[in-house]
């Protein structure tokens, strides 16, 4: 039986854990903190309540399914997934925002309001980008991107050039809508691939099919719910998972890693899932003469946001918010530039707000409100508490001013993570929250390998390989991984 390490557990390492218990491996997770689940990591508070840590929007729920499929479950097995409905609020304004409904033909209906005789452009364009999504996410995303052939598929050549590979997709979005809220509206959903509508490729309308076809979903419970059911499969299959264990070297010899050396202790292996953060692997764990990329390679490469964030409770309720809302009240183009082109802490930033109480009443106090509340930045940027704390009160001003009522004096619990704590918690480099952006030269072969190409046991998982950033992505990439290890160790 094949010994097996994985270093991390976050989903690209839970979702490897599960793969290679399954397929007869002796698999060790080996995770730093004291808790599993990487950046979708819980903590609760002595006055109740109950904070996911990261990811807060459930889309692409397919993705999630087909895991637990595999393994002779469904999600229903491990917790109650809801479907929020309105999907989400954006506010351009005290008295301005639009309220996104879950059905599609009320969408339809909204969209006429705005610009009229759009809901046509609009069937339109998500038949497109449903055809994107099937192809996707049956041609491309369960690909290593190890070689071109991979992508040469009669279907996919077939439609290569409806797959908008070299169109933006600001420029794709143009062509259908006009009025300035539906551009956000369909731009926004590239935000969670870590880049902006002009550097990623028009390919990604697939994300508005996830997000406005399939639905924004809840897990009851929050993320650790999803956390929890992907670490009990693991540790069904055999997995053994092993905490407040950080990983210090990947010793090699000859081609091959053989062991970890794991709080001071050597930890023999016959392979290894690195599905920590992928540069700090190459320069802290490895020898330098078997790292896939040079120092100077992560300078230059685009980087996903990094995020302010506010744990924040409050004791009272606030009936304004619903439990997605998102602020663009500020320009989106400026706040990009200031995130990718000049990187700076923003002029007037973007934020968003995250009220899961409004649906789940175990994370919060009854009559109290859970809030969760972000505002993307560029990585790298000097993080101190008196700038955490000259944004807090920003965003509170626009949020006290949309919701028509003061909020600061009921916060009873107040909590801010950013960049240090990226790079503490994670070893993230630059603390980045969200990975590499996909945008058209960092999109499947041309992003960093799954593969260590000089150790031939060593693979790649999570948020800065294939097949991209987010929490689907990642799932997917623990499987690719996992299963090109087994088959390399089955063939030694």
């Amino acid at each position: 039986m094949p010994v097996t390490t994985i270093i991390g557990s976050g989903f690209s390492g839970l979702s490897s854990a599960a793969f290679l218990s399954k397929a007869g491996h002796d698999v060790h997770v080996f995770e730093k903190n004291a808790e599993p689940g990487g950046r979708a990591r819980q903590f609760t508070t002595p006055g109740g309540y109950l904070f996911d840590m990261g990811p807060s929007w459930y889309w692409m729920p397919d993705v999630f399914e087909k895991f637990f499929t595999e393994f002779g479950h469904t999600s229903a097995d491990f917790y109650d997934l809801k479907l929020l409905d309105p999907s989400f609020e954006m506010v351009f304004g005290k008295n301005d925002s639009l309220v996104v409904p879950a059905d599609f033909q009320a969408l339809c209906e909204l969209f006429d309001s705005i610009e009229q005789q759009s809901s046509h452009r609009l069937i339109k364009f998500m038949k497109e980008a449903e055809m994107k999504y099937r192809i996707g996410m049956e041609n491309f995303v369960y690909q290593p991107s190890l070689s071109i052939m991979e992508f040469m598929s009669p279907r996919i050549l077939k439609n290569i050039w409806h797959l908008n590979l070299f169109t933006s997709f600001h420029r794709h979005i143009r062509q259908y809508f006009s009025n300035p809220k539906l551009l956000v509206l369909m731009e926004f959903p590239v935000l969670f691939l870590g880049g902006t509508a002009r550097n990623t490729p028009a390919l990604y309308s697939l994300m508005n099919y996830a997000g406005l076809k399939l639905g924004t979903w809840y897990p009851m419970g929050g993320f650790g719910k999803v956390i929890g059911a992907m670490q009990k499969i693991a540790e069904d299959q055999g997995a053994q998972f092993h905490f407040r264990s950080n990983v210090e070297k990947i010793q090699t010899r000859n081609g091959s890693a053989y062991s970890l050396l794991v709080n001071g202790k050597t930890f023999c292996t016959d392979g290894i899932i690195a599905a920590a953060d992928y540069q700090h692997v190459e320069n802290q764990l490895l020898p330098v003469e078997v790292k896939n990329y040079h120092n100077g390679y992560w300078d230059h490469k685009v980087f996903a946001p990094s995020c302010l964030i506010f744990y924040l409770g409050i004791n009272k309720t606030i009936p304004r918010l619903v439990h997605h809302t998102l602020f663009f009240d500020e320009s989106l183009d400026q706040h990009g530039r200031e995130i990718y082109e000049h990187p700076q802490w923003p002029t007037k930033p973007l934020f968003y707000v995250c009220c899961p109480s409004k649906t789940d009443p175990d994370v919060a106090p009854p009559g109290h409100e859970n809030i969760f509340m972000l505002m993307p930045i560029a990585s790298g940027l000097k993080d101190t508490e008196p700038v955490r704390e000259q944004y807090f009160e920003i965003m509170m001003d626009r949020l006290e001013e949309f919701c028509g009522e003061p909020i600061r004096p009921f916060v009873d619990y107040k909590q801010s993570y950013c960049i240090n704590d990226f790079n503490t918690d994670y070893n993230s480099f630059k603390g980045n929250a969200y990975g590499l952006a996909n945008t058209l030269k960092q999109t499947a072969l041309l992003r960093p390998s799954i593969r260590n190409a000089k150790i031939h046991n060593l693979f790649y998982a999570g948020q800065l390989t294939v097949p991209g950033p987010g929490v689907p992505p990642s799932i997917i990439s623990g499987k690719i991984a996992a299963g090109l290890l087994q088959k390399t160790l089955s063939q030694a």
